[in-house]
């Protein structure tokens, strides 16, 4: 196990990129010491550390036409446009089985990233059990609008990426002092204010934190992005991205779309591994 950090982006069914790439490192037995996810991200990471090479691509493809995993009727019916009782619970204990015994095993450290509705701010939830942790996964993949409010004790929580779309800050805060870190937008991507703020607004102004959250996303996600920049000039990060524009979108239902993505990721890591080890031992 290497002593760095990994942090994965989401971006939704843009992460199935992601996924290709982790698909590479298991590939090589290639695993990190502390592990933060964001929203599919963090999805993603659940099945990298229990060790199930291609159950993450697997998991975004397999169920595309099921209305029950990802459909307006499930939107209407629960408040969820991803299905949470689907992907949180039929998928993982029913038909893709998660293997629970080996994540729990691993001795890695791994972070969900949440958004805490009423503060705007992001927590970082170590998950340890994964079957009794699940729930902040679910959370960190909670889309505003799209998705409901996760409660979970006293507290309530939507999206990761709506206060940390890339925890790389975080992951150095924590002593990192090497850093992995997947995208899942091209070098030459850079977010722009949403024009759903106006209806943020209206349907969440009980948590003025989070509208602002929200609202200022754009400008966060941005000064990242240029951090990373800043990093990667000094060595001080490596990172694995798209080459091209990604023409995918968070609710991509065109399976083969979706396997030439996961392919490219895995590609990317792939092309990368030589210069990804000598980063990691230098």
């Amino acid at each position: 196990m290497i002593e760095a950090g990994l942090v994965v982006e989401g971006g939704g069914m843009r992460g199935v990129y992601a996924a290709g790439v982790l698909d590479f490192f298991m590939e090589k037995d290639l695993y990190f010491k502390n592990n933060y996810g964001v929203s599919a991200g963090a999805c993603h990471l659940c099945s990298y550390l229990s060790k199930q090479h291609e159950r993450a691509f697997r998991v975004n493809v397999n169920y595309l036409n099921d209305k029950r995993y990802c459909s307006l009727r499930s939107l209407i019916k629960t408040g969820d446009l991803f299905g949470a009782e689907m992907l949180y619970d039929i998928i993982p204990n029913q038909l893709d089985l998660f293997d629970y015994d080996t994540f729990n095993k691993n001795e890695a450290n791994f972070y969900s990233v949440v958004t805490n509705i009423n503060t705007g701010k992001p927590e970082y939830i170590k998950i340890n059990d994964l079957k009794k942790d699940i729930i902040y996964i679910r959370a960190s993949s909670s889309l505003p609008l799209l998705a409901r409010n996760v409660k979970i004790e006293d507290n309530e929580y939507l999206d990761g990426g709506i206060s940390d779309s890339i925890p790389i800050k975080k992951a150095i805060d924590d002593g990192n002092q090497k850093n992995v870190v997947i995208l899942t937008r091209d070098e030459t991507y850079r977010k722009s204010k949403s024009s759903l703020v106006p209806i943020m607004k209206m349907k969440y102004k009980k948590y003025p934190n989070l509208v602002n959250s929200i609202s200022n996303r754009y400008i966060v996600y941005n000064q990242t992005l240029d951090f990373i920049k800043e990093l990667e000039k000094s060595k001080d990060v490596f990172v694995i991205r798209p080459k091209k524009p990604v023409q995918i979108g968070r609710t991509e239902k065109n399976k083969e779309k979706l396997e030439a993505l996961y392919k490219e990721g895995y590609n990317d890591a792939k092309d990368s591994y030589e210069e990804l080890l000598k980063y990691l031992n230098k």
